[in-house]
């Protein structure tokens, strides 16, 4: 190793989150190779558009390609080596030159409602303000709930805790996974089932992005790659690409395996919802986990072709 210089340097958004699951990355980085030393990977702090609009949906502003194009630009520049997303952000088509090289084990995938005590869905008081920056979230809420008050609620884990127990809202969401990445188990958290709330595609899913063809690389993270992650990852961006999905389209899906082994099953459930939440439209494929990605495309077809030209009018 040359002293001094680091062996490899991941790129990360700056968030507790992030840099969290960029820790989780480094960690397993030198797990898997007992020759790195922790000063030979670097982390590198990278500030994305997403990060800086916290006043306004990021459907407003362009979609999940807001917080990962300056990761990708420094990636495809040579600043760094490998950049660690939460899945459920990216895009789903890469920029050229670009590729998903690691899947870490997928961490929890439920929605976690969170208010002062711990409330069920149901149990909200008529006519109750909760924030959310999720289209998702506020579209299946909405279909469940008519009566509630959905407003805009941008921050981090942390911003939102307090904006809580300001009183601005009286319940918002969380990614449980998040919470348990960073430790935390606020007291007025409600877990909710996925028959509730059908979550992000590939939420709970750290992916680890680098240079196509960059072996050096793909060599260092190829121990990491969770292969049961990857198919079910894979499937569920598959519905989501016939559906050309993004931040401004309220879709869920989730790919689950029956089992471990060389050839599990997979049962892969998907959503789609107008923006209000008067409509929900679901569906389910069931089949071989190795068929995941024909699956998704199939069970996206089939959505896309259920809705008509007006739906998220």
């Amino acid at each position: 190793m040359n002293p001094g210089k680091p062996v490899l340097t991941i790129g990360t958004r700056g968030s507790p989150l992030a840099l969290a699951q960029a820790h989780e990355t480094r960690d397993r980085l030198l797990a898997a190779h007992p020759d790195l030393r922790e000063a030979d990977i670097a982390i590198r702090i990278i500030k994305t558009t997403g990060d800086q609009i916290q006043d306004r949906a990021l459907a407003e502003a362009g979609g999940k390609g807001l917080f990962t194009k300056e990761i990708e630009d420094a990636l495809l520049d040579g600043g760094i080596d490998l950049a660690v997303h939460s899945m459920k952000d990216m895009p789903t088509q890469l920029p050229a030159g670009l590729m998903m090289a690691a899947y870490l084990p997928r961490e929890d995938v439920r929605d976690v409602l969170l208010a002062l005590r711990p409330t069920p869905l149901y149990a909200l008081p008529q006519g109750a303000i909760v924030g959310t920056s999720s289209l998702r979230r506020k579209a299946f809420l909405l279909a469940r709930r008519r009566d509630l008050q959905v407003v805009t609620f941008r921050g981090n884990v942390q911003t939102r805790l307090r904006k809580l127990e300001e009183g601005i809202v009286s319940a918002t969401f969380l990614a449980l996974a998040g919470l348990h990445r960073l430790k935390l188990a606020p007291p007025g958290m409600q877990v909710l089932s996925t028959d509730d709330m059908l979550p992000a595609v590939a939420q709970g899913a750290i992916g680890i992005e680098c240079r196509d063809g960059d072996t050096r690389v793909l060599d260092f993270l190829k121990p990491l790659d969770d292969q049961p992650t990857r198919l079910r990852v894979e499937a569920e961006r598959a519905l989501l690409a016939v559906l050309d999905g993004s931040c401004r389209t309220p879709i869920a899906a989730l790919a689950e395996l029956d089992g471990p082994g060389e050839n599990p099953g997979m049962r892969l459930r998907g959503a789609i919802a107008r923006p209000d939440g008067s409509e929900l439209i679901e569906i389910e494929r069931n089949g071989a986990a190795k068929d995941g990605v024909a699956m998704g495309r199939d069970a996206g077809g089939e959505l896309k072709g259920r809705i008509g030209p007006d739906f998220f009018q």
